[in-house]
């Protein structure tokens, strides 16, 4: 109990003070009733939580992998091709449970995604407890790998339903110009995640055993599945509120949805789109080759055994990841405008310079600092790109197509480095232990992350003035100065904001925006 409270107390005591923090912040133009937003901060942190827990029953299998390896059930390529088609599968789940989300609403579909992953999780901690009397009764062993291949690619695809809900029911709660705070919120609930996934299922394998890696997880995802049916509302006016418009990509459309063949295409022909998805592709490799890979070096490696900051990962992994989420959500909303990409440009630099200082330090004791560091950048740039820009640029109309775009390339990302660095990297089975804990051997995992973090930081600085297209409605957001001039994307025309414009005016371009397919992104 005095191990969980140290490792709890330090993430309690920073959200407090960055609480705070918050509270002081000078409030953006949109203004709420004290009514909307008790309920706005309920539906949220309910539907946060589930997210959260989501992350508990999903790198729950690199936990296992440590007791499953040392009895010889799963070796780092093994456990490279389980988590890379798992990743695959996420990645590709879109093409269904996108459309999905815009068509039934992110609540349904984070519902089904709990429940899913809670079967999953369960089907697994079973098969370690059964195995034997399943493989007696069957008259032949059943493989792990295979098993764990198929249940853990199932739970995967229900996993894939966590950021497109999160993100769509919170398009329809969040202005733009509230929206980055919430991109930070999301890298908070990453951060929690990892904790939970790290530091809880660590506890429950020291005291428990590897079988409650999963089971435990599963009855958390059951017992969410219920608070969030309870709590958790798709948008205000289903929670007895009045709607708003929120000023994003589809705000102010009113007509009947567009289909998911003609939102693919629309999204998959918006530059920015595009970009956004290269750089999380990249983002998705950089961030499970230090999160997956990272603890197991500490492991093999002597100098790093008693690492504070590997064996308390959990807490210094989440702690860095509130920092992150609060840094990146703070100075998109109040220094860059409600831009994303100065963000993501400024944190895939510092993974720069993380990983040119990762090639120095794989043997002193300033390897678990430069780590951290690395996580808390690759965690802000997730959460400000798929957790804010796809509500941005996709519209709460579109947010689940768009969030699942985004999320399937990181998890292709993802899936990319599992296999590559899951055959690459030393192996204390394959190549014996000797050459796994030599420092010297450790230089191909940041050399592989080099190229990714270098595209990342090029394909940022070109999104680095991409904004969604002013919202012309006074009511939503603060009106525009006289000489505010926008660029735009698509067309690569100048459009100028008068605000001497008369309503007449204001009428014509209204008519004319309904009539535009892709001019809702621009250069501000």
């Amino acid at each position: 109990m005095s191990k969980i409270l140290i490792e709890v107390l330090p993430i309690l005591i920073l959200l407090v003070v960055i609480g705070g923090v918050m509270f002081r912040l000078p409030k953006v133009e949109i203004s709420h009733s004290d009514a909307f937003i008790k309920r706005r901060r309920m539906n949220w942190i309910i539907l946060g939580l589930t997210y959260a827990f989501l992350y508990f029953g999903r790198y729950n299998l690199a936990v296992a992998k440590t007791a499953l390896d040392e009895a010889g059930l799963m070796s780092n390529e093994t456990f490279g091709h389980i988590f890379g088609i798992g990743s695959i599968v996420y990645g590709c789940a879109f093409l269904i449970n996108g459309p999905l989300c815009d068509r039934v609403g992110g609540r349904t579909t984070l519902l089904i995604g709990a429940i899913g992953s809670a079967i999953a999780n369960a089907l697994m901690g079973g098969f370690l407890i059964a195995h034997e009397s399943i493989g007696n009764a069957l008259g032949f062993n059943l493989n792990l790998t295979i098993v764990f291949t198929v249940l853990y690619a199932i739970n995967m695809y229900f996993q894939s339903f966590g950021a497109v809900s999160i993100v769509k029911v919170n398009s329809a709660w969040f202005h733009v110009r509230e929206r980055g705070i919430i991109g930070g919120i999301f890298g908070i609930l990453i951060s929690l995640g990892l904790y939970f996934a790290y530091d809880w299922n660590g506890i429950i394998l020291d005291n428990f055993g590897v079988n409650y890696v999963f089971l435990i997880p599963a009855a958390t995802l059951l017992t969410m599945f219920v608070v969030a049916l309870t709590v958790v509302r798709d948008t205000p006016s289903k929670a007895g509120l009045e709607d708003f418009n929120t000023g994003d990509a589809t705000s102010g459309e009113t007509g009947p949805a567009d289909s998911p063949l003609v939102v693919f295409k629309k999204l998959l022909t918006n530059p920015i789109i595009l970009t956004i998805a290269a750089i999380e592709f990249c983002s998705g490799f950089i961030r499970n080759a230090i999160m997956q890979w990272g603890p197991t070096v500490a492991k093999v490696v002597p100098i790093h055994e008693n690492d504070f900051i590997f064996n308390n990962w959990g807490m210094v992994s989440c702690c860095a990841g509130i920092l992150s989420g609060i840094f990146a959500g703070v100075i998109s909303d109040y220094v860059f405008k409600s831009r994303r990409g100065p963000v993501a440009t400024i944190l895939y630099a510092g993974l720069l310079i993380g990983c040119g200082v990762l090639f120095c330090v794989l043997d002193n004791v300033m390897f678990g600092v430069t780590f951290a560091f690395m996580s808390l950048c690759v965690i802000g740039v997730h959460g400000m790109l798929s957790g804010t820009a796809t509500m941005d640029f996709g519209g709460s109309k579109n947010a689940g197509i768009a969030t699942g775009i985004i999320d399937a390339f990181v998890y292709l990302g993802s899936g990319a480095q599992a296999f590559i660095l899951g055959n690459m990297l030393p192996d204390v089975n394959s190549d014996g232990k000797e050459f796994a804990a030599d420092p010297n051997n450790w230089y191909i995992w940041p050399a592989c992350m080099l190229p990714f973090i270098v595209v990342g930081l090029l394909l940022s600085i070109r999104i680095w003035n991409a904004t969604v297209k002013k919202d012309k409605k006074p009511d939503a957001i603060a009106p525009a100065t006289s000489n505010d001039t926008n660029y735009d994307v698509v067309t690569g025309s100048d459009v100028k904001t008068d605000n001497n414009e008369t309503d007449n005016n204001e009428t014509d371009n209204n008519k004319n925006d309904n009539n535009e397919n892709d001019n809702n992104v621009t250069d501000k």
